[in-house]
């Protein structure tokens, strides 16, 4: 290795017992300090960013970062105590209290204070509370506008009306939100200051997880790094997202068309977990003409150049730190120089369109015909664009490259910048809803009223219906009581018809459609993966091509005429936008969508309604400002405990314990590493059986007496075998102490691609329950570790749990299951399907049940019933089809996790 050359690339072990190592950018990564490897003898150059002074000098390495504030741990300003920061937080955050019910509440606490001997009280009125939020000075962004209109030539007679309407544009300055989020202590472990490139020490093949591991990121600063003035600076790329949403349909169309920011240094987890890496910075105008005017070329056209001019106004601030260096403060504490750069651009299709100013039908990404999009093209490109419109007239730009000519998108104001590659997959909108929902699910009804026809077709849809309502409740999963058919369809309704949708078109569908969409869902979830390896890459090129490959079929059965669809097409570029911007979770649309609920539609509804955009810009900031304070008080250690406990520890007194240590969560923001960890309910049913007799008698399991002695020498005796384990344990009597049985359990596991925490930690309850929630029993199934040097199914059985119950022998606690065993069928999954099948055991005719710790529980399976060709009968119900049917699907699409873990 040549130490001498400043442009070597420079490596660092990185994760669990060196498992990976990372090859970081030589110039924006900060200085070089050479380490020896004394175990091989092998010098390795490695780096932190550079910290530097508020000039922008740099500092000698390990220079401490000076405090993050100087503050006292005990300064609540602008609140008096934790008790005022906590009520203002909890009236205007949590609950979202109206005004006159602020003043309500505070009268009667003013009058219990007053009555209880206090001189003093809290807040006298929601102005108060107000107030004390106003004048926090953290995380103040303050809202601007400007005015814009049209500009060009107003005909003297017969103007439009549109021609003469002023349109305001409001905004935050979306340097200052970056700079914000740069100095957030709670993102400080969770940054990346430097684009990397990270491989597997054991055989140096390529991983792509979070933002800053991609191409995109590296290239950016091998382009800045070509100025030497840059060299030493952190590279901080702005992702922005812009979507129409609708806060109310009954009260009229309520439209607003917010923009978001976020950067690229942030980690995935902490984008995806909402912890205010994601921030709006403005609302677009969205002019209105009359319907004369609504469909003419010079509307349509002010209306998009509108929405560039509007982007590029609010992004401007950000420009002079796109090329020279300016100081920022990091969480850290730390300053360090950073060079600004416009980021991906997450959009559905129709923004896309707009964005790239391009004619409908077209891909945003690449250059094949709208007609032909399968055709493998050249990707788009601003220089390539640039020089058409130098050579070809207009008519031949829109109908041989669809650009229209007259539009000028906002990224040639900025450098570095091209739209057509800063496009990133957006897994909601053209996958999900897109090609799954508009696509292939339509399809299927129109396959089956062509080879049916209407009255056989109608049949057969109600019955894929009742299937689908039939499915058996999964924690998580959402139920469709009525089947698929329901005018508002929202995202997280496509996403949950997905995992359950081809069970229940298998056996009315021909094998080829079963096929297409095993391969399509196999797609889904592999680009959805925390993680995305060189062999992923592989995966998922190969599930295209088997997508591909069976989707032929809706084309020779005359269902579709055409694959030319955008959406669709959009699947090819996933491995190239991958390769970009490392996995695609973390730059979903669907981490916006969440993000639309607390910005604009939960701010509207606090408002008046009358000019509310100005009372939900308000909302905002305070909401910007609480957070903001949370972050700082926990960082100086002032949130520790509950408020109720921390005022006792003040007063001397005895604390009382925290009643939500454990929360019915689904998603943790501890750090951890463990992968799977079960544990009991923390109360048990007092009216349940409290001996072995009673709960056999309860589950009908006669023999449950034996199962429980079985298990206990199991258990007390490990290592033996059967025939080492002396022959008076043996016969022993039964278990005659008491039991406490459960309902249910929780399972903390490891999945980083569902909806999680910020560690990446997701909770779910096993539930068995006699009547689950005053209805039906609901005693659901799970993966049992049953040869731990195997991975996958292979090395797991599915079993249906009966109870949870826990019992106390020679000074030992044992928690236990009752479960009914079922085998595997086959030594593969199925073809078609691509989904494992499971049959009840059985022994002698009768059903297999064992009792079994509950360490040995992974976490919950999910089966669904193998329906077959014939009708559901209506009587049959989500409740009772693990009792009925005797051959079942493991389904894997459950949630990401089941994807991982079932193959």
């Amino acid at each position: 290795m040549d130490n001498s050359d400043p442009a070597q690339q420079t490596a660092e072990f990185f994760g669990t017992g060196n498992q990976l190592y990372r090859n970081y950018h030589p110039f924006l990564s900060g200085t070089f300090f050479l380490i020896q490897f004394l175990s091989n003898d092998i010098l390795f150059i490695t780096h932190k960013a550079q910290p530097c002074d508020l000039e922008g000098n740099f500092l000698p390495p390990g220079t401490s970062p000076p405090p993050l504030t100087d503050k006292a741990p005990d300064d609540w300003t602008p609140y008096k105590s934790r008790v005022e920061f906590e009520l203002a937080d909890y009236l205007f955050t949590k609950n979202q209290t109206p005004a006159h019910s602020i003043d309500h509440l505070l009268n009667i606490w003013a009058a219990s204070l007053i009555q209880a001997g206090s001189k003093s009280t809290i807040f006298s009125d929601h102005r108060s509370v107000y107030k004390a939020i106003d004048n926090t000075p953290l995380g103040d962004v303050k809202w601007q506008s400007f005015t814009v209109k049209y500009s060009g030539e107003i005909p003297e007679e017969g103007a439009a009306p549109w021609m003469a309407d002023s349109h305001e544009v409001w905004f935050r300055d979306p340097r200052e939100v970056v700079r914000n989020m740069l100095a957030n202590p709670d993102f400080a472990a969770e940054m990346d200051l430097r684009p990397y490139r990270e491989f597997a020490t054991e055989n140096d093949k390529r991983q792509w997880k979070d933002f800053m591991s991609g191409d995109w990121a590296y290239q950016q600063a091998d382009i800045i790094a070509e100025d030497t003035d840059t060299h030493g600076s952190t590279f901080v790329p702005v992702i922005l997202r812009s979507d129409k949403t609708t806060v109310s349909v009954a009260t009229g169309q309520n439209d607003y068309y917010p923009l978001y920011v976020s950067i690229g240094n942030v980690r995935n987890n902490v984008r995806r977990a909402h912890r205010n890496a994601v921030a709006v910075v403005g609302f677009f105008a969205m002019p209105k003409t009359t319907k004369q005017h609504a469909e003419t070329k010079e509307f349509r056209r002010f209306h998009r150049q509108l929405f560039h001019s509007s982007l590029s106004h609010i992004l401007n601030s950000l420009k002079p730190g796109m090329t020279m260096p300016e100081v920022a403060r990091f969480g850290d504490g730390h300053y360090r120089r950073v060079i600004y750069g416009l980021g991906p651009y997450i959009a559905d299709y129709e923004e896309q369109v707009l964005l790239a100013c391009i004619v409908r039908r077209w891909c945003a990404k690449c250059l094949s015909h709208s007609k032909a999009l399968d055709e493998t093209s050249l990707l788009r490109s601003r220089l390539h664009v640039d020089a058409l419109i130098e050579e070809c007239d207009f008519d031949t730009l829109w109908a041989e490259y669809g650009v229209i000519a007259v539009l000028v998108p906002f990224t040639n104001d900025f450098p570095r910048a091209d739209i057509h590659e800063l496009l990133a997959p957006d897994l909601l909108h053209q996958i999900i809803k897109g090609s799954f929902k508009d696509h292939l699910v339509e399809w299927v009804e129109r396959y089956l009223l062509q080879e049916h026809g209407k009255t056989r077709a109608n049949i057969i849809l109600d019955d894929i219906d009742r299937r689908i309502a039939a499915v058996p409740p999964f924690p998580g999963l959402r139920r469709f009581p009525q089947g698929r058919h329901f005018k508002q369809w929202t995202g997280d309704d496509s996403k949950a018809l997905m995992k359950i949708y081809l069970p229940a078109i298998e056996g009315h569908v021909p094998g080829d459609i079963v096929r297409a969409f095993s391969a399509f869902l196999q797609f889904c979830y592999l680009v959805r993966r925390n993680i995305l390896t060189e062999k992923s890459l592989e995966e998922i090129h190969d599930a295209l091509a088997r997508f591909h490959q069976y989707r032929e079929i809706f084309k020779t059965t005359g269902t579709v005429t055409t694959f030319s669809l955008p959406r669709q097409h959009s699947m090819t570029h996933y491995i190239h936008c991958i390769r970009l911007f490392g996995a695609p979770n973390g730059l979903c649309s669907s981490i916006t969508e969440s993000k639309h609920i607390k910005a604009v539609k939960e701010p509207w509804r606090r408002s008046s309604r009358y000019n509310a955009l100005g009372q939900m810009l308000l909302t905002n900031q305070c909401l910007d400002k609480l957070m903001a304070s949370r972050v700082d008080f926990r960082t100086r250690g002032m949130l520790s405990g509950t408020c109720l406990s921390s005022i006792l520890a003040a007063l001397g007194t005895a604390s009382v314990p925290d009643i939500d240590v454990i929360a019915d969560s689904e998603d943790i923001d501890a750090p951890t590493s463990v992968l799977a960890h079960v544990q009991l309910a923390r109360t048990s049913r007092k009216r349940r059986a409290q001996t072995i007799p009673a709960l056999a008698n309860e589950l009908a399991i006669p023999h449950l007496a034996d199962l429980v002695r079985d298990f206990l020498i199991e258990q007390l005796y490990p290592e033996m075998h059967a025939a080492e384990i002396p022959e008076s344990i043996m016969d022993c009597p039964h278990y005659e102490g008491r039991i406490r049985v459960f309902n249910s359990a929780v399972s903390t596991f490891f999945a980083p691609s569902d909806l999680s925490g910020i560690g990446g930690m997701k909770r779910e309850h096993i539930r068995v329950s006699p009547s689950w929630r005053n209805g039906h029993a609901c005693r659901d199934c799970v993966f049992v570790i049953t040869d731990p040097n195997v991975q996958g199914m292979r090395g797991m059985d599915v079993a249906q749990v009966l109870t949870f119950f826990s019992c106390q022998l020679r000074g030992g606690f044992y928690p236990c299951a009752v479960v009914r065993w079922f085998n595997r069928v086959g030594n593969a999954p199925d073809d078609e399907t691509g989904l494992w099948m499971v049959e009840p055991s059985s022994i002698d005719g009768h059903a297999h049940f064992a009792v079994i710790h509950i360490e040995t529980i992974f976490r919950s399976a999910h089966l669904i019933p193998v329906y077959g060709t014939e009708l559901l009968p209506v009587a049959i119900k989500s409740h009772h089809v693990l009792d009925i049917f005797t051959l079942f699907y493991v389904n894997r699409y459950a949630d990401h996790h089941a994807f991982e873990i079932v193959c």
